[in-house]
């Protein structure tokens, strides 16, 4: 039986790049670094979460952010936040890049989308008091 997500998996262009972005703007935790005979395993995740995201090297990422209209295309990595706007100014003051000038307030919560390096969204969210509340 299926119990758990184990990894995520983001296509990056250079894994060490990538991890400061998403140790030291993001705040999250560098898990796995091995150098294995088939290259590099690397994996981040969100302190106190099971969750790993592998940083795998790829070719095809771009370094270019997908064109799309604001709002409509999630990013492939959904990151929780218990205070997103309070979150926002401290990763705004780390150089992180967001598509607006600050969070939205939307049907579920609180939302922004950020953009990492390698043009990779990162959809940064807020549960609405509701959901916490488990009403709904």
């Amino acid at each position: 039986m299926l119990t758990n997500i184990m990894y995520v998996t983001l296509h990056v262009t250079d894994q060490e790049r990538a991890l400061r972005f998403y140790t030291e703007r993001l705040g999250l935790e560098k898990r796995v670094d091995y150098p294995g005979p088939d290259g590099r395993f690397l994996t981040i995740g969100v302190p106190g979460s099971p969750l790993e995201i592998i940083l795998l090297p790829h070719a095809a990422a771009s370094g270019e952010p997908v064109e799309r209209q604001q709002g409509t295309t999630p990013g492939p990595l959904f990151l929780e936040s218990d205070d997103l706007r309070a979150d926002f100014k401290v990763l705004r003051d780390r150089g992180v890049t967001f598509d607006q000038p600050e969070p939205e307030d939307y049907g579920f919560g609180v939302r922004i989308e950020a953009v990492d390096p390698d043009g990779n969204r990162i959809a940064l969210r807020q549960r609405a008091a509701w959901q916490s509340r488990g009403d709904g």
